[in-house]
């Protein structure tokens, strides 16, 4: 089982995998996010990603206007810099985009620890259908992306779970 709570698996993976930890490193993403307890989510990590595919950096936040002003001060000036307040599973949110290298890193913090956000949960359960169900599944879900599904409409998809794909993807008894 891989530890997702440190980047460093991401050194031993494939070409892409070690393309985001050499731009994470080399521009200290989580470094400068520390305080906030990242967590690297998505599909790169577990390598059902598509060429523009973003890295995607789940944080926990307590105030989200302090959360707001830090991202400001750190990353305002990388490139194609976005920043946004939203609400999401009716708690607010702050989200952020930039590009490093060949990358867009989207950061995304909540007052919930991110271990318990929906983004990791869903990583997690993902992997191990993927570890489950082995390469035909996985080179099936990237076939639907490519078509034009996200994540977990894909899953949800090939499982044929019913409903709302996101919630019904957390139900999922592996």
């Amino acid at each position: 089982m891989i530890d997702f709570k440190n980047i460093e698996y991401l050194k031993e993976g494939n070409k892409r995998q070690q393309e985001a930890y050499k731009a994470l490193k080399k521009h200290q993403i989580f470094e400068r996010l520390a305080a906030y307890v990242p967590l690297l989510t998505g599909t790169i990590p577990i390598r059902i990603d598509l060429p523009e595919s973003d890295l995607d950096v789940i944080c926990q936040c307590e105030s989200l206007e302090s959360f707001e002003a830090f991202l400001l001060e750190s990353f305002q000036e990388e490139e194609q810099f976005q920043l946004s307040v939203s609400h999401q599973e009716g708690v607010g949110a702050v989200v952020c985009s930039f590009m490093i290298d060949a990358f867009e890193v989207e950061v995304f913090g909540q007052n919930k620890s991110t271990e318990q956000q929906n983004a990791f949960r869903h990583m997690m359960i993902e992997y191990q259908l993927l570890e489950k169900y082995g390469e035909d599944f996985r080179q099936k879900i990237i076939a639907l992306k490519a078509g034009g599904l996200k994540t977990e409409p894909a899953f949800a998809k090939l499982l044929g779970l019913e409903g709302d794909p996101y919630q019904s993807l957390l139900e999922v008894k592996i």
